[in-house]
């Protein structure tokens, strides 16, 4: 276990985090069931996340060149902004999630599924599997990638009820999706010089 690698991550997963649809599903999901039902859920669907990439990233990156990521990176954030705005003009979402969300169990396994399915070739995932092949440590960088994830959990589930009487969540997607458009535009740049 390398701490510097494990110091060097946790920034990098949790700035790219903090912006992220996952993000905004625990903070939903906070206001709709218990915040530490919620926020156990999403830890677990993380857990499994943060495993999955590191493997990949040891693997997989050695073998694809870097352009591709770039463009596969772009296409996903398109892909999210586009889901964000669709979510924004749509309200049955959240009934869905409040007739789901009833005991601390269903809580608990309502935010590990949303987690476990919108963190695939999520940003954060693939930072993290390319944090993995780059310092070739996975357990350091799987471990600051983890703490770094929870942390934006338990800050979405702690600030969730509180945030969401301030703030119309249609507004959070609107802005979530402008600042998947910019970090799709940057990916494509990368890509392409």
């Amino acid at each position: 276990m390398n701490f510097a690698v494990v110091v060097a991550v946790f920034p990098i997963i949790f700035i790219g985090e903090l912006p992220d649809k996952t993000m905004f599903a625990s903070l939903v999901l906070s206001t709709r069931g218990k915040p530490f039902s919620v926020w156990l859920g999403a830890a677990g669907g993380f857990l499994v996340h943060v495993v999955i990439a590191v493997t990949i990233g040891v693997a997989l990156f050695r073998i694809l060149p870097h352009r591709a990521v770039d463009i596969v990176v772009a296409a996903m954030f398109l892909v999210g902004a586009a889901l964000a705005l669709r979510e924004a003009t749509q309200d049955h979402e959240e009934e869905i999630i409040e007739r789901e969300v009833v005991t601390k169990r269903r809580v608990a396994s309502t935010a590990f599924i949303v987690i476990f399915l919108a963190e695939w070739g999520d940003l954060t995932q693939i930072l993290t599997a390319n944090l993995a092949a780059h310092y070739h440590d996975p357990l350091s960088v799987g471990l600051g990638a983890l703490l770094a994830l929870w942390c934006v959990a338990a800050l979405a589930v702690a600030s969730g009820q509180s945030l969401l009487r301030l703030i119309n969540i249609g507004t959070v997607r609107i802005v979530t999706a402008v600042v998947l458009f910019a970090l799709a535009g940057w990916a494509a740049w990368e890509a392409v010089r």
